[in-house]
């Protein structure tokens, strides 16, 4: 079974082309070092819930929007390789630092998964 890394991310709305281009860069890098694939979504049909959602979840603000994102690998060790090497990949350097990313990275959320069902490809 295949293993996952997943992402919630509050995007301001004006940010998004700024996310877009880092994504595509992260993506790029993320495939180049053996991720099996790399997945960015903006929020469509979410609404905010009464007590829990994908909006309240990370505080989103009314000039936001939610970002819902996953990496898949073959496995946990296949990750953690990856995540090592895709750490120290010197394109990801300028969007590393907190200062220059298009959101909020302390209203992140994020975990890695263990597959419990699959289906298609």
């Amino acid at each position: 079974m295949t293993y996952v890394d997943g992402f919630i991310v509050p995007v301001p709305k004006k940010k998004l082309a700024a996310y877009r281009k880092i994504a595509k860069l992260a993506g790029k890098v993320w495939m180049d070092h053996g991720a099996l694939s790399y997945v960015e979504c903006v929020a469509d049909d979410v609404k905010k819930g009464k007590r829990t959602s994908f909006p309240r979840s990370v505080k989103l603000k009314p000039t936001e929007v939610v970002v819902f994102s996953w990496i898949t690998y073959s496995s946990r060790k296949s990750r953690d390789v990856i995540m090592d090497k895709v750490m120290k990949d010197k394109r990801l350097a300028a969007m590393m630092d907190p200062k220059s990313m298009p959101f909020d990275g302390k209203r992140m959320i994020f975990g890695g998964f263990k597959t419990m069902m699959e289906f298609g490809a």
